[in-house]
């Protein structure tokens, strides 16, 4: 097994669809030969095709010498046969999703491939374990789940079946750091890291789009400029499909026994069913057909600039906008209090997964207006606001007004959808996190390293919990169940952890 790590290694792709193309062209630029093989007649001979023009375009970029993008596409071959793998050093299966024909395909390889080479699968949600009872030595099988693209994404999912050998996932990762890659060891578990902790992120925001009728555009527009995320979760859903966003949303709810966390949404069914899968059929979430308009994110209009604001106590993980206030220029005051920001009749406070009439109802000050969560106040491009029925709207009027004197934009979020936005996303996305480290898939910190590297996170989710402090999630979470009546935000049993 050792020389596999020399570049004279072999490696096999079995499966050439965008997944096993991107593969190969990691491991060719890495130094390997790369043999290609697709039961489907010309698959193979177009994907050795299409790497040599991904090569070709890296160099034109200056991203590669052309002399390595040459080199590199003549070192990939199509294989006529899956015999013609025997001499693999590593073979890598990236068929279709389906467990009878990834089972049967093993099976054919082990019979091929001398001892010591390793088998392993891409697979994104099926069990490495299950798909390992069709090998006779199951202990030189394991995951190896890349990121698409796989040229450019850097994290690599090695996935530990019940069978797995420890030197064998040590290989693996020690191949992978060799082919630039960032590694993370997970256990075999539903969804393995990245797809089971990131599902709240698609799942919370239909929710709200189901439930609320939270309108997309504010609601990615707040989780961008606000969140600090690369995309918010409906354009991201257009850009990755709906039929294969639901398609792993219910492969993990039905691997967890249905468990409420990860019930499929049926406002993404039924774009499926219209065929609306986003980009690719160039409607989704968002129209993407010539001249169709796209409609901008909900703002409030321009309010009165503040006089004077005082700042009641900790604001807890909301400090940085204190701190935004006092630096700004505007007559400020600080004193002890229960963590609002009072201006002109108006009182902010921090979503704590209420909402603003049920906070108004159990006592909070009058014409109050809650803000939501940001990952960086300071930097925060735009923040979300949701007043009451109860609340004046000159309140809500002076809130903008703040918000906007910070040279930020301030959008409207309706009060019947409890948590807001980003503090809804966020403590959802860790209280997955902790539940993934509980069941000991992977401890914290790489937890956080897979969300961050293969879902471009900003920060990872069990760091983020820290920011935001266990109490305020728990709290939350409970405000959250509360509200919307679903088992979906029981607290995670973080046993083994630090709980929250």
């Amino acid at each position: 097994m050792g020389t596999l790590l020399a570049p004279s290694a072999i490696i096999g792709i079995v499966g050439v669809g965008t997944m096993g193309a991107g593969i190969a062209e990691v491991a060719t630029q890495a130094g390997h030969s790369v043999r290609l093989f697709d039961a489907l007649p010309g698959a193979a001979d177009k994907a050795r095709t299409r790497i040599a023009d991904s090569l070709a375009a890296r160099a034109a970029k200056g991203r590669i010498a052309g002399s390595e993008a040459e080199a590199a596409a003549r070192r990939v071959t199509v294989a006529a046969t899956l015999g013609d793998l025997a001499s693999a050093a590593l073979v890598i299966e990236a068929v279709t999703e389906k467990m009878a024909a990834k089972s049967e395909l093993l099976a054919a390889l082990e019979t091929i491939v001398d001892d010591e080479i390793l088998l392993t699968t891409n697979t994104s949600s099926l069990s490495v374990s299950a798909l390992a009872r069709a090998l006779k030595r199951p202990e030189r099988f394991a995951g190896l789940h890349f990121f698409n693209p796989a040229p450019v994404m850097t994290l690599v999912e090695v996935v530990r079946g019940c069978e797995t050998a420890t030197a064998v996932i040590d290989l693996l990762c020690m191949l992978m750091r060799a082919w630039g890659k960032t590694p993370v060891v997970a256990r075999d578990a539903p969804g393995f890291i990245v797809n089971r902790v990131a599902r709240p992120f698609y799942l919370e925001a239909l929710s709200l789009l189901e439930r609320h009728g939270a309108d997309p555009a504010t609601v990615d527009a707040v989780v961008r400029d606000s969140g600090g995320f690369r995309m918010g979760p409906f354009e991201l859903m257009d850009l990755i499909g709906h039929d294969v966003n639901a398609a792993v949303t219910q492969a993990v709810f039905e691997a967890f026994d249905r468990d409420p966390r990860f019930t499929p949404s049926r406002a993404q069914a039924e774009l499926v069913a219209a065929g609306r899968l986003g980009k690719k059929s160039r409607q989704g979430i968002y129209d993407y057909r010539a001249g169709a308009p796209r409609l901008p994110p909900q703002e409030l209009p321009p309010g009165p600039k503040p006089t004077r604001v005082t700042i009641e106590g900790d604001l807890g993980p909301a400090e940085g906008l204190a701190q935004a206030i006092m630096a700004s220029g505007i007559p400020c005051a600080r004193g002890p209090g229960k963590g609002h920001v009072v201006i002109d009749g108006a009182t902010l406070m921090l979503t704590d997964g209420r909402a603003a009439e049920r906070c108004a109802a159990e006592g909070a000050p009058s014409n109050l207006v809650l803000f939501d969560l940001a990952l960086d106040y300071r930097r925060a491009r735009r923040i979300g606001l949701a007043a009451g029925t109860s609340t004046h709207q000159s309140a809500l009027a002076a809130a903008a007004g703040l918000i906007q004197s910070l040279g930020k934009a301030a959008s409207p979020l309706p009060d019947i959808a409890p948590g807001l936005i980003v503090l809804r996303l966020a403590v959802r996305l860790a209280n997955e996190a902790a539940w993934a480290v509980a069941d000991g898939v992977a401890d914290e910190e790489t937890v956080d390293t897979a969300m961050c590297l293969g879902a471009n996170y900003p920060l990872g989710p069990l760091a983020w919990a820290n920011t935001i402090g266990p109490q305020r999630i728990r709290s939350a979470l409970t405000a959250l169940a509360n509200a919307e009546g679903e088992a979906r935000y029981r607290v995670a049993a973080r046993s083994n952890v630090t709980p929250i």
